[in-house]
């Protein structure tokens, strides 16, 4: 047995080789989360190399291989005993990197095939260096061969291919571009791999055994701290009980890392990574030669400034007013990016630097910067390195406030400007961008603006986001929207236009008597609120697009006031990150999936025709032919680029899994709205936002539970007979050992499927979210996005199942593409006894799948 560490380029380059994944091996299963994880390395290794740093690599774990019974001396074959998974995602990886550049860069795309991929004079399964286990060798094939190979739909393979795409479309971004061949060389050349080689008659199988049985590892800080006492030869007891311990009791051993990281980046070391805490610290105290006095003084002034860290997580201990104010709403906003740049200043302050006005100035320039970005829907991919870079940036020839708001203002800091903001406020469909917690946040500091003598505790009130015209308009909406379309836009387009923007939303706590009803009905409980965003908005006679847009002008004024804007003249570089939003989208598309040009304008907050002109202009944008008219048909308009592959649009659909109707038009129930492309990018903190909401309704008297209230806007717009077939679901799902959390929305209220313990979010599951109809029949959200972050749902194969189980209900028929979204069902297909029998069925199976988790 041989042991050696290599790189991916040297273990898979050369001479014509094969690597198989024996057939009792488990199929590729590697999810999303632990694709971040890996995109982030890479990431990390590619601006490394960017920098000239050669020694730094990551080491991503072992490979262990043993010769094949199909071994040839011409044609090695080696058994993948362990590592199929990281070799699986490293491959599929070069082949999206290569399909990325295939139009620009077509000899290159070709070399990375040949090196890493392929086996050029092979044919048949020899043709590929890596050969995964049998089910997953189509779908793996297909992506290899290239992004004109037919493939099956589904599964990880595919799911895997589908994010390295979407990321390095991604990284093409203005804010963090990205070169794509460093990418490629992070991947080939700086993850360093253990290749255990086994020769014939080894035990393969002990070696795995042994390589994976690992005990608790030492966290960074802990080696830290195990380094400076053990410098400490004479002094160690004093300091530790003088300044560690202390330290040690008010924080928990990950902010304690944290705070280390932090002083390394307070002391201007803006390439310093948490994983590398340790070996960072190691060699400054070395490379000084330090001693015991050098020690304990880093060891004090960790200890001084604990103190300062403790207020960005508990703000409460701040003293002054007003800085405090600012330390919650960034703490409420979970901006932790920002802490270097929070740290600093609290630093300089206690230092003498600057007043506690100036710091409460600066950290405003913070607040604005991300408040702007995100209303603008500027990607936050690159924020790490803005903040983690401000202390060795910081101008010394300036006040230290005045410096920061000048390197916020920088070139490629997007920071966006007052006419930016405004116009996204007019135009952007605010609901659908960053997460829940932080857009309640903007609407409630815009309440707070108004400066109302009897301000609403926002602690205590249980406020939700609504909107004022509603997600499901009823006859009344659609005609006063009637009256305000032009150049031709329908009614329906301007309400999917329209519905998320700012201007049309508020937060309230009002009774579920606002539903979706017509604005004459909602006035009055308006003008009853607490709120002065509200008692304006029952001031208008009428709510249609141009009241819409008057109070989004407003909004505008106050948001402009509250958050401070940029420099001018600094320098910024051309703006066009909204068509890097579309191109991101698109790249994100499901299999058997399309949208039409409204939807994906809606999605952006622009212009159908601006769409058009932009995918007909634009060469090589993903998945562009995938964007088809409101009936499903290839634009009159559309030609395929001079980079494009070109060929019959409808096969190229037909390839990508895309149905077609008798009359010529893609399937609709494939289609993809402006809703569904905006879970595509969704922030993964957004996905989950049901479980901290749904609660159990107890009985009782008096003011209507949340149970009752979902009952009686079911019955409002839903049949007596579909009420009782939910009523009967509930008590079936209740044999089941299941319970029924209801949502705290006012307007429209929710009710989960709810499987684990009451009231703890992390520790239940549900399939199934119900929402009454708001005019147009409720619906059962099926919500698979949720579940493929949870085990053991997290498994493709369970997500199909459970989709093949639904659509066996008749009437129900959910495209394979909506697997990663949240697609439903009319609710009223439950009046059929056949299929609430079928549905139970169902949930028994998703109960046995999780409560057997542990033990698949």
């Amino acid at each position: 047995m041989q042991a050696k560490e290599t790189m991916f380029a040297d273990l898979v380059q050369g001479r014509a080789q094969q690597f198989q994944v024996p057939l009792y091996q488990r199929t590729y299963s590697w999810t999303e989360k632990q694709l971040r994880q890996l995109w982030s390395d890479i990431l990390e290794q590619a601006e490394l190399i960017e920098r000239g740093e050669k020694a730094n690599t990551h080491f991503l774990g072992s490979v262990v291989l043993a010769p094949s019974p199909q071994n040839e001396a011409t044609f090695p074959r080696w058994l993948v005993v362990d590592g199929q998974q990281r070799l699986t995602t490293l491959s599929l990886a070069l082949a999206a990197i290569r399909d990325h550049i295939k139009d620009a860069e077509p000899d290159e795309a070709e070399r990375i095939g040949e090196e890493y991929l392929i086996n050029k004079r092979k044919s048949g399964n020899e043709h590929f260096r890596l050969l995964p286990t049998q089910a997953d060798r189509p779908q793996f094939a297909a992506h290899v061969r290239g992004p004109l190979a037919e493939r099956p739909a589904g599964g990880s393979v595919a799911a895997a291919y589908s994010f390295f795409r979407r990321k390095l479309v991604e990284t093409a971004g203005p804010t963090a571009p990205q070169d794509v061949f460093r990418i490629e060389q992070a991947i080939t050349s700086r993850l360093t791999l253990v290749a255990v080689t086994a020769e014939r008659g080894d035990n393969v199988h002990r070696i795995f055994e042994s390589l994976n049985n690992t005990g608790l590892k030492l966290s960074q800080a802990d080696l830290l701290r195990n380094y400076l006492f053990m410098r400490l030869s004479t002094r160690g007891e004093h300091v530790y009980e003088t300044y560690w311990l202390p330290l040690q009791d008010s924080l928990s051993n990950e902010e304690l890392e944290q705070l280390m990281w932090l002083q390394l980046v307070l002391d201007g070391d803006d390439r310093a990574r948490r994983q590398d805490l340790y070996a960072a610290q190691q060699q400054r105290f070395e490379r000084g030669e330090a001693g015991e006095a050098e020690i304990e003084a880093y060891v004090r002034e960790l200890h001084r400034r604990a103190a300062l860290f403790r207020r960005l997580l508990h703000p409460e201990e701040e003293p002054d007013a007003s800085i405090r104010a600012h330390l919650h709403r960034l703490d409420a906003w979970q901006a932790q990016v920002t802490y270097p740049a929070l740290m600093l200043l609290l630093d300089r302050r206690e230092r003498g630097e600057l007043d506690s006005s100036d710091t409460a100035r600066a950290m405003s320039y913070v607040e604005s910067f991300l408040v702007r970005r995100m209303i603008c829907r500027v990607p936050t991919n690159n924020l790490n390195r803005v903040f983690q870079a401000m202390p060795g940036q910081l101008p010394l020839d300036v006040p230290v406030a005045d410096g920061l708001h000048q390197l916020l203002s920088a070139d490629n800091r997007f920071w966006p400007s007052d006419g930016e903001l405004r116009e996204k406020i007019r135009t952007a469909p605010f609901y659908q961008f960053g997460r829940w917690h932080q857009r309640k946040m903007v609407l409630q500091r815009l309440e707070e603006s108004y400066e109302h003598p009897e301000p609403v505790d926002f602690a205590a009130a249980q406020l939700t986001i609504e909107h004022v015209m509603p997600q499901s308009p009823g006859d009344e909406w659609i005609r006063i929207l009637g009256e305000d379309t032009a150049d031709g836009e329908s009614a329906e387009d301007l309400h999917s236009r329209l519905q998320h923007t700012l201007g049309n939303l508020t937060l309230t706590a009002v009774n579920s008597e606002l539903s979706n009803h017509p604005f004459e009905r909602k006035q009055g409980l308006l003008q009853g609120s607490h709120l002065e965003i509200n008692r304006r908005i029952a001031a208008t006679e009428r709510w249609g697009a141009e009241e819409i847009l008057a109070r989004a002008d407003e909004l505008a004024d106050r948001a402009i006031a509250l958050w401070p804007a940029p420099l001018r003249g600094v320098g910024r570089a051309e703006r066009s990150r909204d068509w890097h939003l579309a191109h991101q989208v698109l790249a994100a598309l499901p299999h058997g999936t399309w949208t039409s040009y409204g939807d994906l304008a809606a999605f952006l907050g622009s212009g159908a025709q601006a769409v058009g002109n932009h995918l007909a202009n634009t060469p090589g944008v993903v998945n562009a032919y995938r964007v088809l008219t409101s009936e499903g048909k290839v634009s009159d308009g559309f030609r395929w680029t001079p980079v494009d592959e070109g060929g019959n649009v409808r096969t190229r659909l037909i390839a990508d899994g895309v149905r077609f109707t008798v009359n010529g038009a893609a399937d609709p129930a494939q289609r993809l709205t402006a809703d569904e492309l905006a879970l595509l990018v969704a922030e993964d903190d957004d996905q989950a936002e049901g479980e901290d909401t749904a609660q159990r309704t107890p009985d009782g008297q008096g003011e209507e539970t949340r149970a009752n209230r979902f009952f009686r806007q079911l019955a409002a717009d839903d049949s007596p007979e579909t009420v009782e077939a939910v009523r009967a679901v509930f008590a079936r799902w209740e044999e089941l050992g299941g319970w029924i959390g209801h949502g705290a929305g006012q307007v429209t209220t929710s009710a989960f499927l709810m499987f684990g313990e009451a009231g703890a979010p992390g520790r239940g599951i549900w399939p199934l979210t119900l929402y009454p109809g708001g005019g147009r029949g409720g619906t059962a959200e099926v919500v698979f996005q949720y579940l493929a972050a949870r085990e053991p749902f997290t498994d493709r194969a369970l997500r199909a199942e459970l989709l093949r189980r639904l659509n066996v209900l008749e009437g129900v028929a959910i495209p394979e593409g909506k697997i990663e979204l949240r697609p439903n069902f009319r609710l009223s297909l439950l009046e059929k006894d056949h299929n609430r029998e079928l549905l139970a069925e169902t949930l028994a199976w998703f109960r046995d799948c999780w409560e057997n988790r542990d033990t698949a």
